[in-house]
C-alpha cells in the first residue's frame, strides 16, 4: 500500500475540485486551462484556507528569490478570479482584505483521489445544493449542530424567517458528506402545498419507487437497511403530517439521521431543537472603531454582501457607526441585512440607512435566483402570517402596537380589545413564541416578550388593512395610563426609592403611546391623562426635555382639569425647565401653582416634595434667605408626617440653606447624617426631582468642612460624594456632585484633581443636555486656568459662562465666579475694570442678604484696592471681611483675609501686628497643613519673622 503522504488528496469547493500535487483544477469534472503563477497562488491559498495571507509572503513563496511588485500579483490574482468565474458576481472565493493580504473564504471538502475511495450510490439521491460560499457568524451553530446530530440523529433548527436556517443546514450537510459516505439527501417542503404527499416526497428524493397508496411502509423498510442523514428544509407548513413520520423513521430505522429546519419545532419524541439566534450586532456604545464593528458577524456579513457587486468597496471610518446602527435595526437577520446590503450600491451607506424605515425594507428584493419567499421580507413574513390560525393571526396583528420589549400583562390588554379572551391571548403568544414571530427579551423582573421590527412593520400593516389599529392603539394607552399611576401609586407617592426605574424598558411604549394619543387620530382627554401619568416616570430617567414637551402640551390641551393632574403636570414642568432651560419665572410660577393645589388636597407629601423643587429653585436664582425660609416651611409639614425619611429630608435643606448663607456650623451639624450610609434614603426623591437630596447634602457637608477649616475631611467627604453620585447612575446627581465638590479641590490648590472632574463635568453635562451645567463647567475651567497663571484664558472662559448663566437666572454661580473674573481682571492691571466687577457682585448679594461667598468678595475688593494705592479703603474692606467670616465660622475666608491684611500691614512697617494677627490662625489648623493657603500663611510668617 502506498504511503497516504503520496496521494493526490483532492480538495473540493463549489464546483471545483483541485489537486495539487497533479496540479490540476476541474469544473464540473472538466479540466480547467490556469496559468502557472495562478495555479500556484490557488494552491497556496487553499492551503491556508480562511486564514488572510500577507501580500509580501505569497510572493515570496509564489516568485522565491524573483524581485516582483505588487502589480504582478494583482495581475495573476485577477486571472484566478476569472478563471474561478470569481468577478464579484455570486460565490467569492478570493477575498482581498484592505491593507493586509488575500483570503481563500471557500468551505473546502478534502478527500482521497478517486481510486482511493469507497464506491457510493450518491447517483440515486437528490442532489444536495451547494453551500454558500462563505457564511458569516455561523460557525460554532455549524460545529454545535454536527455534534447533536451525531448524539440524538434527530435536530431541528428553529428560528424566525430569513434568519438563516437553510444555510446552516447545508453547510452541516456538506460536512457529513465523508461520515455518511456521501449518502445525504436534501428535501425541500416549500414548495409542497399538500399535506399527504409528504411521504411520496421523501421516497422521491431518496431516489425510491412508490407503487403503493401509502409509500410510507415502503419507505421505513427502505431506511432500515442504510445509513443516511435526510435534510428535511422548510418543515412548518406540513409540520402536523411530517412530525409523526420523521418520529417515526428515526425510531424505527437505527441508521436515520434527520436535520430539519423550521420556524417551531416538531414537538416529537428525540427530537433536539437548535434555536438559531439572530446575528451578533455591535453594542449601541460610543467610541466603538471600525476594527471594533467589524469584529462583530452582523456587520461583517453586511461589508462582505456590499463587496460581492462593488468589488473596491472598503469600508470607511466615517462609514462604521452607520453600519453598526444598521445591523441593529435589522436584529441581525441575515436575509435583512443582505437585502440592505443590496442597496448600498444604489444609495449609499448613508441612503441605506436614511431609508430603513422597516416597510420600505420589506419590499426591497433580494437574488433572482433565492426561492420566492425568500426574495423579499414581506414574501418570508407571509409565508408565516399565511399559515397562522385566525386568532394567532389577530393576536400578532394586535402586538404591532408594542414599541420595543412589552409584558404579557400588556399584551393580553391589547388582545382583550380584539375580543380575544384571556385564555385564548396566553394560548396564543406561546404558539407565536415556539414559531419564531415572538422573540423574547431579557430582564431583570419578569420575562419580556418584543416583535423583531421588520416583523412588526409587517404586522402593522396587517393591522392597517384590518380596521382594528385605532382600537388597538387605544387599547395600548390605556394601559400604560393606569400602568404608570398604578407604580405612583404602589410606591407611596414621594417615597419611591426609585420606583419607576424598574419599568425604564417601556419607555419606547410610553412614548408610543402619547404620540398616538396627540395626533389628530388620538384621543386628547386620554393624552392628558397619560401625560400625567407619564410626568414622574420621565423625570425618573431624567429626560427632562420630553418631560417638558409632554406636559407643556397636556397642560395647553385643556381648560378644566383634575386638580390632582394638574398638580403633577405643573410641578413636572417646574422641573423640566428649571434643569434644561434655566431658572425663568415660569418656573416659580409652575411650583407656586402646584403647591397650592398640593395644599387644597390636603397633601402632605406633595407638599413637602413642592418645597423642595421651591428649595432648589431658590437656592439657583440666589435667593439663599428665600430658600432657609422654604426649609422652615417644610419643616412644619415633617412634623404632621412624623416621618423619619422626611424629617431626614427636611434637615437636608435646612444645612444647605445655611451654608450657601454662611452658616457653616449649622450647615455641617444638619448635614453630618449624609456621610452615614443610609438604604433608606438611597435615591430618595431622586425619581421626582431627578437628583438625590442625600448627595446635595454631602455637597454642602464637604464644602462646610473647608470653610470651617477642616481641609481634610473636606476632600474626603468630597471624593466620598462623588463616589456615591456614580453609584447611583443619575445624569443630574452627578452633575451636582461634580459641581460642588470641584471647589474643595481648588481652595485646597489640587489643580490636578480640579482639572479631571472639570473636563468630566464639561462632557457629562453636555451628553445629557444639561445647558447651565455646561455653562458652571466652563467657568470653572476658566478659574483654574487663572490658577494656573493663564490669565487671558481664564478670563474668556469666565465670561462666556456669566453670559449663560445670566441668560438662564442661573444665580448661584455668577457672584462666585464675578469674584474670580474680577482677580483675573487685576491681574491684568485692569483695575477699575476689576473693581466695577467686584462691587456689581457685592451689590447683587445685597437683594438677598448675606452669602457664603461674601467675606471672599470683600476680600478680593480690598486686595484690588491695594494695587491702586487705596490701602486705607483696603483695611477696613479687610476688617469686614475678617468680622463676617468669623460669624460665618468660616476659618477658610479669614485665613485669606488675614493673609492679606497681614501684607498690608507688612508694607506699613506692622509686621508684629500682622503675626499677631496671623500665627494663632494658623495654629488652630490640625489638618491640611500641605493644603495652598496653609503653606502661603506659613511663608508669610516666616517674612515676617
Amino acid at each position: 500500500m502506498p504511503d497516504t503522504n503520496d496521494q493526490d488528496f483532492a480538495i473540493s469547493f463549489g464546483a471545483f475540485r483541485l489537486l495539487p500535487r497533479s496540479r490540476l483544477l476541474e469544473k464540473d469534472g472538466v479540466p480547467l486551462h490556469l496559468g502557472g503563477r495562478a495555479l500556484d497562488i490557488l494552491i497556496f491559498l487553499a492551503e491556508r484556507a480562511g486564514e488572510v495571507v500577507d501580500k509580501r509572503e505569497l510572493v515570496k513563496r509564489i516568485w522565491a528569490d524573483v524581485n516582483v511588485d505588487e502589480g504582478s500579483l494583482r495581475f495573476h490574482i485577477t486571472s484566478l478570479r476569472k478563471a474561478l468565474g470569481d468577478t464579484g458576481e455570486g460565490s467569492r472565493y478570493v477575498v482581498n482584505v484592505p491593507g493586509r493580504g488575500y483570503c481563500f473564504t471557500a468551505p473546502l471538502l478534502r478527500a482521497a483521489p478517486a481510486e482511493s475511495r469507497p464506491s457510493t450510490t450518491v447517483s440515486s439521491l437528490r442532489s444536495l445544493p451547494a453551500p454558500l460560499a462563505k457564511m458569516i457568524g455561523r460557525d460554532d451553530a455549524v460545529e454545535k449542530i454536527a455534534t447533536e446530530l451525531s448524539l440524538h440523529r434527530f435536530v431541528t433548527i428553529v428560528g424566525p424567517g430569513g434568519i438563516g436556517k437553510t444555510s446552516v443546514a447545508l453547510a452541516v450537510a456538506h460536512g457529513q458528506l465523508a461520515s455518511f459516505e456521501g449518502q445525504v439527501c436534501f428535501v425541500d417542503f416549500g414548495a409542497l402545498t399538500e399535506p399527504r404527499l409528504v411521504p411520496g416526497t421523501i421516497a422521491a428524493a431518496l431516489g425510491l419507487t412508490v407503487n403503493s397508496d401509502d409509500p410510507i411502509p415502503g419507505l421505513l423498510q427502505s431506511l432500515r437497511n442504510r445509513r443516511t442523514l435526510l435534510v428535511l428544509d422548510s418543515c412548518e407548513h406540513i409540520i402536523d403530517e411530517l412530525a409523526p413520520l420523521v418520529e417515526r423513521m428515526v425510531r424505527e430505522a437505527e441508521g436515520q439521521h434527520v436535520l430539519a429546519t423550521s420556524r417551531e419545532s416538531f414537538r416529537t419524541e428525540g427530537e433536539r431543537v437548535y434555536r438559531l439566534f439572530p446575528l451578533d450586532c455591535p453594542p449601541q456604545r460610543d467610541g466603538l472603531s471600525m476594527a471594533d464593528i467589524l469584529a462583530y458577524p452582523a456587520s461583517q456579513l453586511f461589508v462582505e454582501r456590499i463587496a460581492e457587486s462593488l468589488s473596491e468597496f472598503e469600508l470607511s471610518e466615517e462609514d462604521a457607526p452607520l453600519v453598526a446602527d444598521i445591523c441593529r435595526r435589522l436584529d441581525g437577520i441575515a436575509l435583512a441585512i443582505e437585502l440592505a446590503a443590496g442597496r448600498v450600491n444604489a444609495y449609499g451607506i448613508a441612503g441605506t440607512a436614511s431609508l430603513l424605515d422597516s416597510r420600505f425594507l420589506l419590499l426591497w428584493r433580494g437574488r433572482r435566483t433565492a426561492i420566492p419567499r425568500h426574495q423579499t421580507l414581506s414574501a418570508a413574513l407571509s409565508w408565516s402570517y399565511d399559515l397562522l390560525p385566525q386568532t394567532e393571526s389577530a393576536t400578532l396583528r394586535g402586538l404591532s402596537v408594542f414599541v420595543g420589549p412589552f409584558t404579557l400583562e400588556a399584551a393580553l390588554a391589547v388582545a382583550a380589545s380584539q375580543g380575544i379572551d384571556e385564555a385564548e391571548a396566553v394560548e396564543a403568544i406561546s404558539n407565536l413564541l415556539s414559531k419564531s414571530l415572538i422573540a423574547t427579551s431579557p430582564a431583570e423582573r419578569r420575562l419580556r416578550y418584543r416583535l423583531l421590527d421588520t416583523t412588526r412593520a409587517f404586522a402593522g400593516d396587517k393591522l392597517t388593512e384590518s380596521g382594528e389599529a385605532t382600537r388597538v392603539a387605544r387599547a395600548h394607552a390605556e394601559y400604560l395610563r393606569d400602568f404608570l399611576h398604578d407604580i405612583s401609586i404602589k410606591s407611596n407617592g414621594m417615597h419611591s426609592a426609585g420606583g419607576f426605574l424598574p419599568y425604564a424598558d417601556h419607555l419606547p411604549n410610553v412614548r408610543a403611546a402619547l404620540t398616538w394619543s396627540f395626533s389628530e387620530h388620538g384621543d386628547r382627554a386620554l393624552a392628558v391623562d397619560l401625560a400625567a401619568s407619564a410626568a414622574q416616570f420621565f423625570l425618573e430617567l431624567t429626560l427632562l426635555t420630553e418631560c417638558h414637551s409632554w406636559t407643556q402640551q397636556a397642560l395647553a390641551s385643556a381648560d378644566n382639569f383634575d386638580s390632582r393632574k394638574e398638580m403633577t403636570l405643573q410641578a413636572a414642568l417646574g422641573v423640566s425647565v428649571m434643569f434644561t432651560q434655566g431658572n425663568t419665572e415660569g418656573v416659580r410660577s409652575a411650583f407656586t401653582r402646584s403647591l397650592q393645589l398640593a395644599e387644597a388636597l390636603d397633601d402632605l407629601h406633595w407638599q413637602l416634595w413642592l418645597l423642595r423643587g421651591l428649595h432648589i429653585y431658590l437656592t439657583r436664582v440666589g435667593d439663599f434667605h428665600g430658600a432657609l425660609g422654604t426649609g422652615v416651611q417644610a419643616e412644619g409639614v415633617a412634623r404632621k408626617l412624623n416621618d423619619p425619611t422626611s424629617t431626614l429630608n427636611v434637615e437636608w435643606m435646612l444645612g444647605v440653606a445655611h451654608h450657601l448663607i454662611g452658616n457653616q456650623n449649622k450647615a455641617v451639624q444638619f448635614c453630618e447624617s449624609a456621610m452615614v450610609h443610609n438604604p433608606g434614603s438611597q435615591r430618595l426623591n431622586i425619581g421626582h426631582l431627578g437628583y438625590d437630596d442625600r448627595i446635595v447634602a454631602l455637597v454642602a457637608l464637604a464644602r462646610g468642612l473647608w470653610l470651617s477649616g477642616r481641609p481634610d475631611r473636606a476632600i474626603e467627604a468630597a471624593r466620598y460624594t462623588v463616589r456615591q453620585a456614580e453609584q447611583l447612575e443619575q445624569p443630574l446627581t452627578l452633575g451636582i456632585s461634580l459641581i460642588w465638590t470641584i471647589y474643595v479641590f481648588l481652595w485646597v490648590g489640587d489643580w490636578a484633581s480640579a482639572e479631571s472632574l472639570i473636563e468630566r463635568l464639561i462632557d457629562h453635562s453636555a451628553r445629557h443636555f444639561l445647558g447651565p451645567y455646561h455653562a458652571v463647567g466652563i467657568g470653572q475651567k476658566g478659574e483654574l486656568l487663572l490658577r494656573r497663571g493663564d490669565i487671558a484664558g481664564g478670563i474668556e472662559h469666565l465670561r462666556r459662562s456669566q453670559a449663560t448663566l445670566y441668560a438662564t437666572r442661573h444665580r448661584i454661580m455668577t457672584t462666585v465666579f464675578a469674584t474670580a473674573l474680577a482677580e483675573g481682571l487685576a491681574a491684568q492691571n485692569e483695575a477699575d475694570e476689576a473693581l466695577r466687577t467686584i462691587d456689581e457682585a457685592i451689590a447683587q448679594i445685597g437683594d438677598h442678604g448675606e452669602s457664603f461667598d461674601m467675606p471672599e468678595m470683600l476680600r478680593v475688593k480690598a486686595d484690588i484696592l491695594v494695587q491702586s494705592a487705596r490701602a486705607t479703603e483696603a483695611e477696613a474692606y479687610l476688617q469686614q471681611s475678617l468680622a463676617l467670616s468669623r460669624r460665618q465660622h468660616a476659618r477658610g475666608w479669614e485665613l485669606r483675609g488675614a493673609m492679606s491684611l497681614a501684607r498690608v500691614w507688612q508694607r506699613a512697617g506692622r509686621k508684629r501686628d500682622a503675626q499677631a494677627l496671623l500665627a494663632p490662625l494658623v495654629g488652630q489648623y490640625q489638618e491640611g497643613l500641605s493644603s495652598r493657603d496653609l503653606v502661603a500663611a506659613r511663608g508669610l510668617l516666616s517674612a515676617l519673622n
